[in-house]
């Protein structure tokens, strides 16, 4: 498909949930090809390829679990050999464990942990020798305005989403004379399908988050998606170790 990202190869993880599924989307529609990275929704990954391909994009799916190495050492490999080299790299997926802190046991901690940041650093340290290679490439992480925000039930949660920007800022240092761009998106209040099924009033919660807002609707995954899809681009080049707040006016400064 013509657009910025022609000749481009983008690894989407989480690529099957609300966010994922539009980031890759968004990239493909750009012009790149896309590796669809998920736990093990194969028909939702299937779907989402069929979509893609449809309207004249290339995607495949890949299953594999982010937090072992070896899955994710043979994930990487399948994206290669399968689309070429990955010069882009969105590591969205993650999990959103709630629990109160004085229930949070060193489990519940490590697990958070493990699936919000250490599968993000897992990623990059696979992919980023073939970006050196070639003297291109951009890790994008997805993060959370609640890093800055704060929020109860969360700990583990934010605890990694801070570390994630971190990493980021970390990466950008290393990877800059590489020609490396790493960035962080961080959505606010998105909303999304998967958010039902842990609100009970949603309309109760829509008014709490728009009064948190200076814009006055709910976020939608293309808000975050054509985020990535800039830093992604040329365009982008010259913009690094930063982290973008896709949130409506909710955290200012």
């Amino acid at each position: 498909m013509p657009g910025p990202l022609n000749g481009r190869t983008t690894l989407v993880t989480g690529a099957t949930g609300g966010l994922g599924s539009a980031i890759a989307r968004r990239l493909a529609a750009e012009g790149a090809a896309v590796a669809l990275a998920h736990l093990d929704d194969d028909q939702a990954a299937a779907e989402l390829t069929a979509r893609i391909v449809q309207n004249g994009g290339t995607a495949v799916p890949l299953a594999a679990d982010l937090r072992d190495a070896e899955a994710l050492h043979d994930l990487c490999q399948q994206a290669h050999d399968r689309l070429g080299p990955i010069d882009i790299l969105v590591s969205n997926a993650g999990t959103y464990p709630r629990r109160p802190w004085t229930e949070t046991t060193p489990i519940h901690w490590g697990d958070a942990l493990a699936t919000n940041l250490t599968s993000h650093y897992l990623l990059a340290h696979e992919l980023t020798p073939a970006m050196t290679a070639v003297g291109r490439g951009r890790i994008i992480t997805i993060g959370s305005v609640l890093a800055t925000a704060g929020r109860h039930d969360l700990v583990g949660y934010i605890s990694a989403k801070s570390g994630l920007e971190g990493l980021t800022r970390a990466l950008a240092r290393e990877l800059g004379p590489a020609g490396i761009t790493a960035n962080c998106v961080a959505p606010g209040s998105i909303r999304v399908p998967a958010e039902d099924a842990v609100v009970d009033d949603p309309e109760a919660m829509n008014i709490r988050q728009l009064a948190r807002q200076c814009v006055q609707r709910r976020g939608r995954p293309e808000d975050v998606a054509a985020t990535v899809a800039f830093l992604a681009t040329d365009d982008a080049d010259f913009i690094t170790g930063q982290t973008l707040r896709v949130d409506g006016g909710w955290v200012l400064g």
